[in-house]
């Protein structure tokens, strides 16, 4: 239901369009937005106490990645994805995400990673004030910036799109048993090897990072994640 959103508000800051996608793909990724329930967007704009219009167009983009369904005359219902798609959808990022972080390693200089930490170090922040929807925002910011970084505008569009079409649903329980903080964490581990060079380590840790997309941050054992994925690693 709409009122147990937790949706940042939103105010007269500019790009507010953007903004209710990118807060929207959030819920949608933690889990907050369910299969099933109807969104309308007079409903969700009150809660970001903004005007109907910027959100109704930021369903109607929804729809076209589909993420969203349409329902005439009630509003927008979220596209349920089966655990295969979800699993695909895993697969592929591991495919992309780890070779192309470890590139990274080599281009990155002092001054990129001097902007990345207070990123890594805002992550851990909103993981120990369980505040998932700002968590998932700046966790994709963060891989998406240090993607930037291995010069491919294309694979960022494509991780964008992957990371949009996951779900998180066992975010929150983590997030109350303070596991999340952890996974947090590991921003920070990245930033450390990727300034060492140390390129084995940082193919390790991002195959357990993306990995926790279909263990642990999907509500389920990360044993069963490795086993319905293939390779692993988020």
């Amino acid at each position: 239901m709409t009122e147990s959103l937790d949706l940042p508000s939103l105010g007269a800051r500019r790009s507010v369009r953007s903004q209710v996608i990118n807060a929207l793909h959030a819920a949608l990724v933690a889990g907050q937005m369910q299969p099933g329930e109807v969104y309308s967007a007079p409903a969700l704009a009150a809660r970001f106490g903004v005007s109907a219009t910027p959100v109704r167009e930021a369903m109607l983009e929804l729809v076209k990645e589909g993420l969203m369904l349409a329902v005439p005359n009630k509003g927008f219902r979220v596209r349920e994805l089966s655990d295969t798609e979800l699993d695909e959808i895993t697969e592929i990022r591991l495919l992309l995400e780890v070779p192309s972080t470890v590139k990274v390693i080599g281009t990155a200089t002092p001054d990129d990673l001097a902007r990345l930490r207070p990123m890594a170090g805002r992550i851990v922040d909103e993981a120990k004030e369980k505040d998932l929807i700002a968590y998932i925002e700046h966790d994709r910011q963060f891989h998406l910036e240090l993607l930037a970084l291995a010069g491919n505008a294309q694979l960022l569009d494509l991780v964008a799109e992957l990371r949009a079409r996951s779900r998180l649903f066992g975010l929150g329980s983590l997030a109350e048993t303070g596991e999340l903080v952890a996974s947090a964490h590991e921003h920070v581990e990245m930033l450390r090897l990727v300034g060492t060079g140390d390129k084995r380590g940082l193919e390790e840790l991002m195959r357990v990072h993306i990995g926790h997309v279909r263990g642990s941050w999907a509500g389920r054992a990360e044993s069963q994640s490795s086993e319905s994925s293939g390779p692993r690693g988020h």
